[in-house]
């Protein structure tokens, strides 16, 4: 779909912010080492997990007609030494709700992650 109508969009980004907020979890941010997964549908490898963000609960901190803005995370702790190549969002429920190429779809300071240093991500837009 190249070109939506904005109530259309609206809509759109109302049902993703419901399904962040579904499920009885806070939802998180999972950033990871090694190649990306070519879909979403396909399971992360959990030995690639190098932290593990919190997201509070609603997630979402504003809708507007091109985007959500989730807000900030805790601060996690880094679980494993390794450099940051992707992240997976998962909902309340523990369902896949996108992945993000580090650089190109979310940014870091600093994608090399040291076991025991800490993370936090003040301020993530998803946009449809």
């Amino acid at each position: 779909m190249s070109k939506t109508s904005i109530n259309a969009r609206l809509a759109m980004i109302q049902a993703f912010a419901n399904f962040m907020d579904s499920g009885s979890q806070s939802a998180t941010v999972i950033f990871y080492e090694g190649t990306q997964p070519a879909s979403p549908a396909i399971v992360a490898d959990s030995t690639k997990a190098l932290v593990t963000l919190v997201l509070p609960e609603p997630c979402i901190k504003e809708t507007t007609a091109t985007y959500v803005e989730l807000h900030p995370t805790d601060t996690a702790t880094v679980i494993k030494t390794g450099t940051a190549s992707w992240a997976r969002i998962y909902n309340g429920a523990g369902e896949v709700a996108a992945d993000l190429t580090v650089g190109t779809d979310i940014s870091l300071a600093n994608t090399s992650l040291l076991l025991g240093g800490s993370l936090s991500a003040t301020s993530i837009k998803l946009r449809p």
